[in-house]
């Protein structure tokens, strides 16, 4: 490539498989030195089909266990986005009791993610103690997800027209007592991220989206908040509870008075979400109302009302990482959905990692691009290009369909050899 300052540019791939990227996603970094000046991002490197899955061979009350592993941290914000598309849709009404427990579980996700984003964070500068630190604090929350769920990953609370478990006044001190820890160690958490000389080093001035980009790329969740940027739909379009609580959107200025946009910033955002969390949960506790849990109990009476059901819906919900939404719609007389679209955060935040990287170093790539806590597994659609013409197709559900069954075919041959 064309020489700049006597040192040649080159381009450098930086996975699908690397060390420091944890999901499968290709970064072409345009390089002067050491110095980013372009970067080509190439996703598609993994699809499940879950979509599809949910049109033609699942009812709508079995997608809610298919949306929860749409991604495996953020296992509530996709099922609950995906219930309130179909409630929409089919002109249900949960119950009040069910809506806070939505939010109470809603916002134990949201501790446990950021608390995960952050150890990862700092085992992407080579902070490992710092990792090590995070994740041990996070077990409390993983202990009390299973206690109130009976899971720690995938909860399986969700219902349409509510939830399937109920919490109980009994579990209330232990829910509690974890909010109590946390409390007590946040003061650590914010002196160990925020004061330590070296992880200031390594993010400040690192990875800048300045408002008006974020804006301009569509940025969500605290990859958007950290650059000054006030949205969340927990504040803009109350859902569940949220609309009896008093949600602000939070910005890093509100603690150092100043907003960079930088890795810095998002660390900070994160780090308050979770004192917000907090507080929202013990709302929850203290305005529980009383009451039944679900619309209908019984599945198949509820299958019955779904099938005669005729609309679409949308599904807006705040994951950890910015807004996931799902589309819905149903058709009567049939059993599964006739349209299912999900958007998940990281579609729209990797829309920003050009500008992120751009003019910053090698080095700080890992950790810049793992400030918008990407998710490829919820990301990736399927994308065919002609190299010749450069032309971009779509691919639909039966063609993707019939290339797995000839892909399977085809190995099987292979191994049967």
């Amino acid at each position: 490539m064309a020489a700049s300052k006597g040192i040649e540019r080159y381009t450098i791939p930086v996975g699908p498989i690397h060390p420091a990227l944890k999901e499968p996603i290709r970064l072409d970094l345009g390089i002067d030195g050491e110095e980013i000046v372009d970067v080509d991002v190439i996703v598609g490197q993994v699809h499940r089909g879950i979509e599809w899955l949910g049109m033609n061979r699942n009812n709508p009350v079995q997608n809610i266990y298919i949306a929860e592993r749409v991604c495996g941290i953020c296992n509530i914000c996709h099922p609950f986005a995906y219930i309130m598309a179909v409630e929409q849709a089919a002109g249900i009404t949960p119950p009040e009791r069910a809506e806070y427990i939505r939010t109470i579980i809603a916002e134990m996700e949201r501790i446990h993610s950021h608390l995960l984003w952050a150890g990862v964070a700092a085992h992407e500068i080579g902070f490992d103690t710092v990792f090590y630190l995070v994740w041990r604090v996070r077990e409390e929350i993983m202990d009390l997800i299973e206690y109130v769920t009976g899971n720690r990953v995938t909860k399986a609370m969700f219902q349409i027209g509510g939830v399937r478990r109920d919490i109980t006044e009994e579990q209330f001190p232990r829910i509690r007592k974890s909010l109590d820890y946390y409390k007590s160690i946040l003061n650590q958490l914010k002196t160990v991220f925020l004061d330590d000389r070296m992880i200031q080093m390594r993010t400040r001035n690192v990875g800048v989206l300045k408002a008006e980009d974020a804006l301009k790329f569509l940025a969500v969740g605290p990859t958007a908040r950290a650059s000054g940027v006030t949205k969340d739909v927990r504040q803009d379009q109350a859902y569940g509870a949220y609309a009896d609580m008093d949600i602000r959107a939070i910005t890093p200025d509100v603690l150092t008075g100043t907003i960079i946009g930088d890795v810095y910033d998002r660390i900070i955002v994160r780090l308050l979400e979770v004192k917000q969390s907090i507080e929202i949960i013990e709302q929850c506790l203290d305005k529980m109302p009383s009451g039944t849990i679900l619309v209908e109990p019984k599945i198949a009476k509820l299958l019955a009302m779904l099938k005669k059901a005729e609309g679409e819906g949308v599904g807006r919900a705040e994951a950890p990482r910015g807004e996931v939404i799902h589309y819905v719609r149903l058709e009567a007389e049939r059993e599964t959905l006739a349209a299912w679209k999900i958007r998940a955060p990281t579609y729209t935040n990797l829309m920003s990692i050009p500008t992120i990287l751009k003019g910053g170093q090698i080095a700080d790539v890992p950790i810049a691009f793992g400030s918008i806590d990407p998710c490829m597994s919820c990301t990736n659609r399927a994308i065919v290009v002609d190299r010749k013409t450069n032309k971009k197709s779509m691919l639909t559900y039966e063609e993707l369909h019939e290339l797995s069954i000839e892909k399977t075919r085809r190995l099987k041959a292979e191994f049967d050899r």
